[in-house]
This record gives C-alpha cells, structure tokens and sequence, in this order.
C-alpha cells in the first residue's frame, strides 16, 4: 500500500513538472525561431524598380535577372505593363485610364532582400546601386515601413527575452514546490538517517539520482506533448512553418531536457539542505 501511495506521488510530481517544461518549450521554441520571425518578416518587404517609358520588356527581364544574381537580393518579381494595369484597374476601378491619351503605369520589377540589408541605411545604398542604371527611372520603398518594421522586431525580440526569463524562474519557482513537497514528506526518513550517522553527502545522493530520472521522465513527457502539438498546429496552420522550423526541434529537446534536469537538481538540492538542517522539534511543523 505504502510503495503504491510513493509510486502515485512521484507520478503525480513528474506529470506536474513536465506541465512547466511544456512552457518552457514552447519558449525554447520561439526563441530558437527568432531570427527565423524576423527573417520572414524582412524577407516579405518590397521595394519597386521602375522602368523608364521607353524600355522594351525583354531588356526590362534581362535586367531583372541581373538583379536577381545580386547578394542583396532575396526574390525578383517581373511586373509587365498589362499586370500594373490589372492591379490598378483593381485599385482604382475600370475607369483610372480614361483621363490619359497614354497609359501611365510602367514595367517595374519587385524586389524583396535578404534579411541584412532591411535597414534605411542598407536600403539606401541598394536603391543608389540600381538607379545608376539607364534603363531605371525610380527605386520606390515606404522608408517609414522600413523604420517600423525594424523597431517592432526588436520590441519582438525584447518581449521573448523577458517571456523565456519570467518562463525560466516561474519553472524553477513551480518545480521547487513539487520537488520540496516530496521530500518533506520523507524528512523523517531523513532524521532517522541522521541520527545513525549518516553523512549530509549520503543522505544527498539518492535523492539526487532520483531527480535527475524525475526531470529525465518529465523532460521526454513534455517533449511529446509538444511535438505532438506542433504537428496538430502543422496541420492546421502549413504557412506558420515558413517561420518556424522543425530542425530546430532537436535543439528544443535539448534545451528541455537540460532544463528539467537542471532545475530538478537545484531543487532537490535546496530541499534536501534544509531538511538536514531542522531540527527534530521542527520536524512537525
């Protein structure tokens, strides 16, 4: 009865630790990913190369792939007078031409660059890069897009920083009430091994090799939790994994399992001192 009431508590304890290993991987997760968020975003600001009038389309294209062997070029677009005209039409309704004896919209090819060069300073230097050519008349971008996008992924990174700080020390916080509840229960087990000798050292190790297979336990439980997660939301969700990526996972585990290890260890450790340190009139309370 005895060894079946030990067996449910330490069930009990592992399942709650690996609950706060979850958030703790879930963390992991969007912090292994941050560059991977802020590269997606970056990567899906355009910038539009306007052709001058007169440039036939094939050189427009040859030009076009030019620029597409650049390194600060992540994806070129060719956009053809008819396609600006479609997607003006569509702005502005079927009857924008009607006030021009010409039709004003010119080829233009879209860019979109490698993460490094999003920046004003970057971008500058790009469009000065393109425009020495002839063949174009203007490099357009929204500069105040650009500022804002680069100052709301900081205040993304920043946030993450803080969730995966206030994740850590909640998890610790967590994980040390479940661990010292365990060996509270055993501390007159602990007395008893104290009063026939025992050193602190020896009382210590076994309950550290227990909770170093606690947090193991917990860790693997956790773990498939969450990659079972990750693929109900794979499922549902296919285009949030241009942002994230699964062989990032591997690191994930790692940084879960070190984690519930390490904050099990810790934990038990604290306990287990106290608990050696009481005296025997304060056993009881």
């Amino acid at each position: 009865m005895m060894t079946r009431r030990l067996a449910n508590a330490w069930l009990s304890s592992v399942i709650s630790i690996s609950l706060v290993l979850l958030l703790v991987g879930v963390g992991s997760l969007l912090l292994v990913n941050a560059r991977g968020i802020s590269d997606y975003f970056k990567e899906n600001l355009e910038i539009a190369v306007i052709m001058n009038q007169e440039v036939p389309e094939a050189e427009a294209v040859d030009f076009m792939r030019v620029l597409d062997t650049c390194s600060f070029v992540h994806t070129a677009r060719f956009i053809s007078r008819e396609q600006g005209i479609d997607e003006m039409t569509e702005l502005m309704g079927a009857d924008f031409l009607a006030v021009f004896e010409h039709a004003p919209v010119p080829i233009s090819v879209n860019l979109t660059l490698t993460p490094e060069y999003v920046s004003n300073e970057k971008i500058k230097e790009v469009a000065a890069s393109i425009s020495a050519s002839p063949l174009v008349e203007d490099v357009i971008y929204q500069e105040s897009l650009v500022d804002s996008l680069n100052s709301n992924l900081s205040k993304i990174s920043l946030f993450i920083g803080i969730f995966i700080l206030l994740l850590l020390f909640i998890s610790f916080v967590l994980i040390n009430n479940t661990v010292r509840l365990g060996i509270y229960a055993c501390r007159f087990t602990i007395h008893t091994m104290q009063m026939v000798g025992a050193t602190k050292a020896f009382i210590r190790k076994p309950f550290l090799v227990k909770s170093v297979y606690q947090g193991v336990y917990a860790s693997l439980l956790s773990i498939m939790v969450l990659v079972g997660l990750l693929f109900y939301v794979k499922s549902q969700f296919v285009q949030l994994f241009q942002i994230f990526h699964l062989e990032l996972l591997l690191l994930v585990m790692g940084i879960v399992i070190v984690s519930g290890v390490l904050i099990c260890v810790l934990a038990t450790c604290f306990a287990v001192n106290k608990m050696v340190s009481l005296k025997k009139s304060e056993l009881y309370f």
